[in-house]
């Protein structure tokens, strides 16, 4: 039992292949597998998935540089340098640059009027709440309802007064000249995987470089013009500048560290954050507020500016590769999977009969095999008076000849079989000598009135469904009153010289009956049914019956897997003959 365990590991096995000899076939399989080999050579070397890719982690820092002049309604004209312009910024990879202004001056600690926003005019005092505060008031309700212009009376509130009443920036924007203003990006990357370490600025750019770069001549210079950066974005300053927005610069890393095609630069690109069209969204733009404070006469006193300016966000992304020779099998093993698809189209192609009915069942007859869990036996019936096969159930309330049939196919001829048989009876015609019909020496009682499934008027009463078969489909003479029966199924010299053919070392000795037997049942199959198609018999057992009135069951049947199959073939002239395979 150990030998047999360790014999069984010791074997190999193959799928089973067809070969078709054919041009077109031919040539689409290799045209199809051209293409894909194509497909796998450019996605191989345009994302070089040869290489180990490493994702990119870097820092960012900015500075801007500008000076512009703000001509303020009744104020005069200030000058607003980086400090103004640019404040400091806590987000990370960012800075804001202001383009407009609103400005409240003379604010002091005091009461005064709400401004009437939103519903919030009032007729008397008692439609002011003490201690209110919403989230649009500019202060604390102090219960009273006073003036706030000729026409309109607002509640009271405790704040800075007088408090902010515009809520339109002004257009044109007041610091629409920050459009010249230029801001220098320092980009520090890192590849942990490569160890290694670049910068945007490259080693051959010296000072001298960078006070003269344009980027309009040379995409790789690291000072940006705000005015260019909002313009490659797809945008109008002049008109971002009135209620701000956020601009996204994206630093994109593309890197080929291998030694013959190095390659690290930075590719700089401009797209707009926010919403585009500040009427579609509430709150469009991008601001916020901070005060001055000074003290006059005692008092503090300070002026609230609302800043509208632009946020330039840093994104940098990308990616560096090595040659990896683990990359490049594993993307060669997987792709390996591509030519599958080869197969299954010309299969497809193939079984649809798209290509050739005739190639196509010949194709599945050879190549499919069909089995079931459930063992069921499936007869191959053949008629002498039809030119194809049966596949039939085995029955189990009707006749066979009355079965339907599961399928019916065209009988293959064996061809060699035919012409041997042929030369044997052109060589011996003289031999009279018929095998006997039976053992049977006692004279044939009085004849019974045939069947009711019987076509050839010959047939005799069977005592099972599947012996329950006419040699015939439709009415007419019985094959076995023909000659060719006799001499090609009967005949003795025959059948002895077909096993001489099929065994010609044993001799000229006398056969016994049971081979002569055998060799009958043989000449009979080959001359009528040829080569059963059991790959196409949708059963793990099969069952060939003649058409005259016989059913045998193959070696895999279980009586013959028991080491015992034992056959019998009922003529229509009403003999039998038993076959006992040992």
């Amino acid at each position: 039992m150990g030998c047999s365990c360790l014999l069984g590991l010791c074997q190999y096995e193959t799928t089973k292949l067809v070969r078709i000899q054919s041009l077109r076939l031919g040539s689409l399989k290799w045209a199809l597998n051209g293409t894909i080999l194509a497909f796998i050579c450019v996605m191989l070397i345009w994302n070089r998935r040869y290489q180990q890719l490493e994702l990119v982690v870097s820092s960012v820092t900015a500075k801007v540089k500008g000076v512009s002049e703000v001509s303020l309604p009744g104020q005069g004209g200030f000058v607003w340098d980086t400090v103004d312009l640019s404040p400091s910024s806590q987000d990370r990879n960012s800075f804001f640059v202001v383009t407009n202004l609103m400005v409240t001056r003379g604010q002091r600690q005091g009461r005064c009027a709400e401004v009437p926003f939103r519903g919030r005019e009032c007729r008397s005092n008692k439609d002011c709440e003490r201690g209110l505060w919403e989230t649009q008031s500019h202060g604390i309700q102090t219960g009273s309802c006073v003036k706030f212009d000729v026409l309109k009376k607002t509640c009271e509130v405790s704040a800075w007064c007088p408090v902010e009443a515009k809520n339109r920036p002004p257009r044109p924007a007041l610091l629409a000249t920050a459009e010249n203003f230029t801001v220098l990006i320092k980009n520090n990357i890192r590849f942990p995987a490569f160890n290694y370490i670049r910068r945007n600025i490259l080693p051959w750019m010296n000072e001298a470089y960078l006070k003269s770069c344009d980027r309009k001549r040379d995409p790789l210079c690291p000072i940006f013009r705000l005015g260019d950066m909002v313009r490659e974005a797809g945008e109008n300053f002049k008109e971002l500048a009135v209620e701000g927005g956020v601009i996204g610069l994206q630093i994109k890393w593309d890197c080929d560290l291998d030694r013959f095609t190095h390659r690290c630069l930075p590719v700089y690109s401009f797209r707009r954050l926010d919403e585009r069209e500040s009427n579609k969204t509430l709150y469009p733009g991008l601001n916020y507020r901070f005060a001055r404070y000074r003290e006059v006469n005692g008092a503090e006193e300070r002026t609230l500016y609302k800043a509208f300016g632009i946020r330039f966000d840093v994104m940098v992304f990308g990616q560096a590769g090595r040659f990896s020779f683990i990359q490049l099998v594993l993307y060669i093993g997987s792709t390996l999977s591509y030519y599958a698809l080869t197969t299954l189209f010309l299969d497809w192609l193939i079984d649809t009969r798209c290509y050739s009915s005739e190639v196509g069942q010949r194709y599945s007859e050879t190549k499919v095999e069909a089995l079931q869990d459930t063992p069921k036996c499936v007869l191959c019936v053949s008629f002498v008076d039809e030119e194809a096969l049966r596949l039939v159930k085995r029955p189990r309330k009707r006749s066979l000849q009355e079965s339907k049939p599961l399928t019916v196919q065209p009988r293959k001829e064996d061809l060699g079989h035919l012409s041997a048989v042929v030369s044997l009876l052109q060589s011996d015609s003289s031999d009279p000598e018929i095998l006997p019909l039976s053992d049977d020496t006692k004279p044939p009682g009085p004849c019974a009135p045939p069947p009711a499934w019987c076509n050839c008027s010959r047939c005799s009463a069977a005592p099972v469904h599947t012996e329950a078969l006419c040699c015939r489909a439709s009415r007419g003479p019985c094959l076995a009153s023909s000659t060719a029966f006799e001499r090609i199924v009967l005949k003795r010299s025959v059948l002895e010289a077909r096993l001489l053919y099929n065994d010609p070392l044993s001799g000229a000795a006398q056969r016994s009956v049971r081979e002569l037997r055998h060799c009958a049942y043989d000449q009979y199959m080959a001359w009528r049914i040829g080569a059963p198609p059991l790959t196409r018999i949708p059963s793990s057992h099969a069952a060939a019956s003649s058409p005259y009135k016989s059913s045998f069951p193959t070696p895999m049947d279980a009586t013959a897997a028991s080491g015992q199959s034992e056959h019998t073939m009922e003529l229509p002239q009403g003999g039998s003959i038993a076959l006992t395979v040992r």
